[in-house]
């Protein structure tokens, strides 16, 4: 696969229509790419949407039409569009972040536009992994903040949304950078409400559990 095909498929892989090849070979690219793996972690919450949309759609009716060629150009749209709208909100609960004393392993906070959010942290003591969540409680699910420190990269990470009923849901996803301890500060979204899950795990993409948050 030549590196614009790669590039291309950064859609693709967002979205999970990528065949198992294709994905363990995107994933490689992702390593080295900074720039597809930011499109990657802006796509989460549009893929989120689709999934929610397809669950929601009744059998009868008829599935949506498949992809075109100007399929990405307008979820590339929809991403800006997305993130421009989001960027307050985010602010906002980096803020709380700021703000807020932990109190325990999960603590409610409450934002100044009157949303009441959960933030949950923890580090693993044998990874030496970081974490943070932050999530929102929306009429689809939940909006989801995660801040992590990882100085093990490059690896490719995920964030996943245990529920008490034992379903699993990727969150979002991310490349670790080489050797780099920086906080990395990305949003996500879930079909599962904030009561909904019992747990959240950073993992890579191999399975390796990194850190676990309980926001009980």
């Amino acid at each position: 696969m030549r590196s614009l095909e790669r590039h291309r498929d950064v859609g693709a892989y967002a979205l999970g229509v990528l065949n198992e090849a294709d994905a363990f070979r995107f994933e490689d690219h992702l390593m080295e790419c900074p720039s597809c793996s930011v499109q990657v972690t802006e796509f989460g919450p549009t893929a989120r949407q689709l999934m929610l949309y397809r669950r929601a759609t009744p059998r009868a009716v008829h599935p949506v039409a498949g992809p075109g060629p100007r399929l990405l150009d307008r979820l590339l749209g929809e991403v800006a569009q997305r993130r421009r709208a989001g960027r307050r909100r985010m602010l906002v609960a980096v803020a709380a972040a700021v703000l807020c004393a932990v109190a325990g392993p999960g603590i409610a906070i409450v934002t100044d536009d009157g949303d009441r959010s959960v933030r949950v942290s923890a580090t693993d003591e044998r990874t030496g992994v970081w974490a943070q969540v932050t999530s929102e409680d929306e009429a689809w699910g939940s909006q989801v903040v995660l801040e992590v420190k990882d100085a093990a990269g490059p690896r490719v990470c995920r964030l996943v949304a245990v529920g008490r009923d034992g379903s699993e849901e990727t969150v979002t996803s991310w490349t670790v950078p080489r050797l780099d301890a920086r906080p990395n500060t990305m949003q996500g979204a879930a079909a599962l409400h904030p009561d909904q899950i019992e747990r959240y795990e950073v993992r890579t993409t191999g399975g390796k559990r990194l850190v676990t948050l309980d926001p009980r």
